[in-house]
């Protein structure tokens, strides 16, 4: 089976990587940290003028229906670059979950807007500390009109469409598209690690709700939601962890004691081989879920969770060991190795924690081997 990237994809991930190098170098990110903005206007506006918001959207609704594999190509570089935008907010999740679930009606009305990025999208489930439990879920839906807090958002203070997870008055769980500028809903800033990708806290009284998908199909649809949020999350992470091996061998090249690079000390090279093999081991496991997610085969629950895990300790390891060797001068404002830090930590908490993934994973192999013919349903 061959799982490289066609032609046509690698011109994508060139072109991608280009107009990133000179629109978004680091101290885009460093700016919006310093400055306090919630994401870059020019690097959304222009990542939007450029399709990428619609890459995996049918042209009917105004994207360029080309894959979820091209979509895992601008992942991959959007993570090199640590892009400050609200990119996996609103296509990884919104988008998504109206293309799983959404009436025609519901598409046409907000996937244009999305992909056109004058509208930004967030899914919220969560409504505490801790991994998010669909069955406990608190916020409620009743008569249309949803009552509730949802805590931590992604990009909940920009976002103006949000997929939230609530009771329905029937008592079963349900998603609702709710319009976030709109009557009933406050929103709240929430303190974070890497404020380049702010969280928030979202109050609902009263706020006008409309029901996305079947109620009786919900607990399996968020859970496609989030395989399918994982693996392009994976791809941001892939990126991320590569550029910080590329500017830490840069930087240990450059440094000398001795009289000698430090990047020639043996301590050094086994270090960032360990990283590099992390890295590889990520690449592996992203590549077959984006096939997997391409593909919509049986094997996707499974692939998600191998890219999300390898994924997220590829990058904490990068992310930690370009502060280590970087030396006293890594733990510094001025140099942009906590940049990294702060995005690996953030992204490692996304979705529900590494562990909760690890967990995930145990029980779709355990669900598959108990399986007739050994496979499981995705």
């Amino acid at each position: 089976m061959d799982f490289r990237f066609s032609q046509d994809q690698e011109m994508l991930r060139q072109s991608a990587r280009d107009y990133l190098r000179h629109h978004a170098p680091l101290r885009v990110a460093r700016a919006v940290l310093e400055s306090g903005a919630p994401y870059d206007v020019d690097l959304w506006q222009g990542v939007a003028g450029l399709g990428w918001l619609g890459t995996a959207v049918p042209e009917e609704y105004g994207g360029t229906g080309l894959g979820r594999v091209e979509l895992a190509v601008i992942a991959e570089e959007l993570g090199r670059a640590l892009a400050p935008i609200p990119f996996a907010s609103s296509v990884y999740l919104a988008a998504e979950a109206l293309m799983l679930a959404g009436t025609p009606a519901q598409r046409r009305r907000w996937l244009p807007s999305l992909v056109s990025g004058h509208l930004i999208g967030t899914f919220a489930l969560t409504e505490a500390e801790g991994e998010a439990d669909p069955a406990a879920l608190r916020a409620v839906v009743t008569g249309g009109r949803l009552t509730g807090t949802k805590e931590p958002v992604p990009d909940g203070v920009v976002a103006g469409l949000g997929v939230v997870g609530a009771r329905w008055e029937g008592g079963g769980v349900g998603l609702a598209l709710v319009e976030l500028d709109g009557a009933g809903v406050t929103r709240e800033p929430l303190a974070s690690i890497d404020p380049t990708r702010p969280q928030a806290r979202l109050r609902f009284d009263g706020a006008p709700a409309e029901p996305l998908g079947d109620e009786r199909d919900a607990p399996r649809l968020i859970e496609r939601l989030l395989d399918r949020a994982a693996v392009l999350l994976a791809f941001e992470q892939l990126g991320a962890a590569g550029r910080a091996l590329e500017l830490t061998r840069e930087y240990t090249l450059g440094r000398y004691a001795f009289g000698r690079p430090v990047a020639s000390f043996q301590a050094l090279k086994h270090r960032m081989v360990d990283v590099y093999a992390a890295i590889e081991v990520a690449r592996a496991h992203c590549w077959y879920g984006a096939w997997a997610l391409d593909a919509a085969i049986a094997a996707e629950p499974l692939a998600a969770c191998g890219a999300r895990v390898s994924a997220t300790d590829a990058f904490d390891l990068a992310a930690r060991e370009m502060i280590q060797m970087h030396g006293g001068a890594g733990f510094t404002w001025e140099f942009d190795c906590h940049l990294f830090y702060r995005r690996a930590k953030l992204l490692a908490l996304a979705l529900g924690g590494v562990s909760a993934w690890r967990d995930r994973l145990v029980r779709r192999l355990q669900a598959r081997s108990a399986e007739p013919e050994g496979r499981i349903t995705p």
